[in-house]
């Protein structure tokens, strides 16, 4: 798969590494000269000097060719402005990261529909720490071949969780509709703009985004 990330915070670059160490094609768009002088030598990717909020440098990477463009700069209106031109172009899946969580109703009706807030999803984490619960991480908890996997319900998607065409080792755990987390079982029925959650088999992987096209 090939990849694209605008922008070289830690994020990025520790992304970018396991991205690269599993045999993809990643590329970094970075505006600093110097930060990719310095990273030459530690990510085996190729590297783009420019603005990534410019359709003429995005172009460059060819956006059809692209499975997923990351913006992860450290600000929030350069990834956004980032994602609304990289939809412009064309590319298929775009992944925003914000800092701030009142952005993200913001970016849902900009139709960015993967906008992330990194530090609530460790706030939780820490929280749930502070009170006793004995949570386990991602890392811990996906040792093996198991993944996660969301995308959104289109119109095609709506009616019984029974009626998606999912590979055998994968099952519809949790939905998320109106900012609100539902578990999924035989008799959940989806709406469209659902965000659904999926557990599956990492071999499946590619099958599903085959399946939910655009929308993961």
């Amino acid at each position: 798969m090939r990849m694209v990330f605008i922008g070289s915070g830690d994020l990025a670059v520790l992304t970018a590494r396991i991205l690269a160490g599993r045999g993809h094609e990643v590329v970094m768009i970075e505006r600093k000269r110097s930060t990719i002088d310095g990273l030459v030598e530690e990510l085996d990717c190729a590297f783009i000097h420019g603005d990534g909020t410019r359709p003429a440098v995005l172009k460059e990477v060819d956006p059809e060719s692209v499975d997923l463009l990351f913006c992860l700069t450290d600000d929030d209106q350069t990834n956004i402005i980032a994602s609304l031109v990289a939809r412009s172009l064309g590319f298929r899946k775009v992944v925003t990261q914000i800092q701030d969580p009142e952005l993200e109703q913001v970016c849902n009706g900009l139709g960015l529909a993967d906008a992330m807030v990194p530090m609530r999803t460790v706030s939780g984490f820490l929280a749930d720490m502070a009170e006793g619960q004995d949570a386990l991480t991602l890392a811990s908890l996906f040792k093996g071949e198991a993944r996660l996997f969301s995308f959104r319900a289109g119109p095609a998607e709506a009616g019984p969780v029974a009626g998606l065409d999912l590979p055998d080792e994968a099952r519809a755990i949790c939905l998320f509709r109106d900012g609100e987390f539902r578990l999924c079982d035989a008799e959940t029925v989806l709406r469209e703009g659902d965000a659904v959650v999926l557990l599956t088999d990492r071999r499946h992987l590619h099958a599903l985004r085959q399946r939910f096209p655009g929308v993961e």
